[in-house]
């Protein structure tokens, strides 16, 4: 007896319509390479990258180059790029190919402002990863919560709480005490926002502004009262971590120095980058998680419980944000002053949202707010004319494309943010 099956379709549905638009992106980003960089510059400038991070031992040579040939040739290949999307379309793979035609107008961008001068390009990407791991730990909070189904605004004042505690218990201890401590106090604060919205079914927008205002207003009343006075300044002198290299791994041209002469704060970045995407995607916890974010009640009827699942979330989350906060005392300036963090949890949920509530995305997200913060201060060495608010201003635009759908749709958690009755 002779069956016949329907062979299944896996390839990506993409409208005519988006396929038009991103080709239509891709040739204006190759229009602008032209217009902006390729005939801003002469024909015989040369682009200089340093290639040598300044106290290193791996010796590589610099990187140069015609600027007027790397900049025609990188507008030509998104203007490929672009009609063949207009004409076939990457379907599936056209925001793989959006992200390679972004990160081919950055090089143009550094390019350009180069020419003629000098840029030392591992220091701006060694900067760039540095920067990147306070947003991308505090994204992984807000990953944690808003996949259980938990809005947590409250990341920036976790993130400065953690950050105070862990100066004053690294000063009184060891920089492994303030780090304990730190990750701790982000976990009490946590506590506070899971009963708020949990249990007692607080809006969770203003349960985490409370914690917020209450951080910013504890800390900075703390930090004046005893921190900032002469008699107390053995609290505001924390033992920091060291870098650490890994053998072998750190005497690798270029990649070498910047990845993997770090302190435990980059290597846990990446750690936590794998075990989080591990566990949330491919483990019957993550499956759990996830599920009592999108919907509850049928994770209730499964057996799941659905209460403390949130509270464990959102405990974890507080923690993470804790261990981010930390890093701004023990990982870069050994030191607290009012207001350290800057807003910086604010932008982790610009990244976490820009990432898709992933952690892979997050952290591509995380890199590109820490490279615009990082470009800024080279821009002016170079004397170009670019206000660097414009540019700190990217990333976030970027953030609003992404919201828009330009590049497909976000999967916010579908009960993000509903309190949950159990019947």
């Amino acid at each position: 007896m002779a069956s016949t099956t329907t062979p299944i379709i896996s390839s990506e549905y993409v409208s005519p319509t988006r396929q038009r638009v991103m080709g239509f992106v891709f040739l204006g980003i190759a229009l602008a390479i032209l217009v902006l960089f390729a005939m801003q510059v002469e024909p015989d400038q040369l682009t200089t990258f340093k290639m040598k991070l300044p106290r290193s031992e791996v010796d590589i040579p610099n990187w140069v180059f015609s600027s007027s040939l790397a900049l025609n040739i990188l507008w030509v290949i998104c203007a490929l790029l672009g009609g063949y999307q207009l004409v076939r379309g990457f379907e599936k793979r056209t925001n793989l190919v959006l992200g390679l035609i972004s990160g081919m107008f950055i090089f143009g961008f550094l390019t350009w402002a180069t020419s003629g001068d000098s840029l030392n390009l591992a220091g701006l990407l060694r900067n760039t990863l540095l920067k990147a791991v306070p947003i991308t730990l505090g994204a992984f909070s807000g990953i944690l919560c808003e996949r259980a189904g938990v809005v947590n605004i409250a990341i920036e004042g976790m993130m400065l709480t953690g950050a105070f505690v862990a100066t004053v218990f690294g000063s009184l201890t060891n920089a492994w005490g303030g780090l304990i401590a730190g990750v701790l106090a982000g976990g009490v604060l946590a506590w506070v926002h899971a009963i708020l919205s949990i249990k007692y079914k607080t809006d969770q927008i203003i349960s985490g502004t409370v914690i917020n205002i209450f951080s910013v207003g504890l800390t900075s009343f703390l930090s004046a009262r005893f921190l900032a006075q002469p008699e107390y300044s053995y609290l505001n002198s924390p033992e920091d971590f060291e870098i650490y290299k890994i053998p072998i791994l750190s005497e690798i041209p270029f990649i070498g120095p910047i990845m993997f002469e770090r302190n435990i704060f980059v290597y846990a970045m990446f750690i936590f980058l794998f075990v989080l995407h591990f566990g949330l995607f491919f483990t019957r916890w993550g499956l759990r998680l996830r599920s009592v974010g999108e919907h509850p009640k049928a994770a209730d009827t499964l057996g799941i419980n659905v209460y403390r699942t949130r509270y464990m979330a959102v405990i974890l989350g507080g923690m993470m944000a804790g261990f981010a906060g930390s890093y701004f005392t023990l990982g870069s300036v050994p030191r607290f002053d009012e207001l350290l963090t800057g807003g910086k949890g604010f932008i982790s949920l610009a990244a976490m949202i820009f990432g898709n509530w992933a952690p892979i995305g997050s952290l591509g997200a995380g890199l590109l707010f820490g490279f615009a913060d990082s470009l800024k201060n080279n821009l002016a060495l170079l004397k170009v004319a670019i206000p660097s608010e414009f540019l700190l201003m990217a990333p976030y635009i970027a953030t609003m494309i992404v919201l828009a759908g330009v590049v497909g749709r976000g999967q916010m958690p579908a009960a993000d943010g509903q309190p949950y009755e159990k019947e």
